[in-house]
């Protein structure tokens, strides 16, 4: 557990300085044709109740970093947020925690629906451990050029489907922009220090099988086997 602690402390350390449906459907991926055909087939395959299928898609190009305005109204507690997030391995559905972490579900809504985190990939990938994306320069170093912050509870546990923020090892407790990451272990042993966004309520099978496509060997690098891209993100109320 110790060595897993420490792989995932430095995973994280090395991330960024990190009504209604949201319809907007346009995504930032330029995989081309094979890729739509690729990912269409995986779609299907999971659709007719097998395991999730990662589709082979060529990684899109990196967007720049920074240019995002900080949102200036937290989300509304009393109703349900849900963010559902196509990728190339499948969809997963993250039910926001906007009473624990009212300004860093409000900055995360605001993202999805700008449709900032279409077309980028989980840039990093520790099996066993998380699944990491939200830089849209696929360095795992970009963000959006600002930052928000929720100090968790004291008792916050990074047990698997927990979705938390990813922040640098200098930045105080709670501090986050636009990278986030899923906890695929049992649990990853993290203190109270990762500003919680919410949890996977549906498709965790799916992030189990993104987390089966990092490399072994890169340790907590988390270099990934081939590139999963997040095709993109729709924000529902209810």
């Amino acid at each position: 557990m110790r060595r897993l602690l420490a792989l995932l402390l430095c995973l994280l350390a090395l991330g960024p300085a990190a009504c209604g449906d949201d319809d907007d459907s346009d995504s930032g991926s330029e995989g081309g044709q094979a890729d739509t055909t690729a990912r269409d087939d995986a779609k299907a395959r999971n659709r007719a109740g097998g395991s999730p299928t990662c589709a082979d898609v060529d990684a899109p190009e990196p967007k720049p970093g920074g240019g995002a305005r900080k949102p200036r109204q937290k989300l509304n507690p009393s109703r349900t947020w849900e963010v559902v997030i196509s990728t190339s391995c499948g969809a997963m559905t993250v039910r926001l925690d906007a009473k624990t972490s009212p300004n860093t579900a409000a900055s995360f809504v605001s993202l999805a629906r700008s449709g900032f985190y279409d077309g980028t990939v989980f840039h990093r990938i520790v099996p066993g451990f998380v699944i990491q994306g939200g830089d849209p320069t696929g360095t795992g170093t970009g963000g959006p050029g600002y930052s928000v912050r929720d100090l968790p509870p004291s008792d916050a546990a990074y047990t698997e489907g927990v979705v938390a923020m990813a922040k640098t090892a200098t930045e105080p407790p709670g501090t986050s922009s636009s990278q986030f990451y899923i906890v695929t272990g049992a649990d990853a042993g993290l203190p109270p220090e990762y500003a919680l966004l919410g949890k996977v309520t549906k498709g965790l099978d799916v992030a189990l099988a993104i987390d089966e496509l990092g490399d072994p060997a890169s340790g907590g690098a988390g270099t990934p086997l081939r590139p999963v891209v997040i095709e993109e993100m729709k924000v529902h109320q209810s």
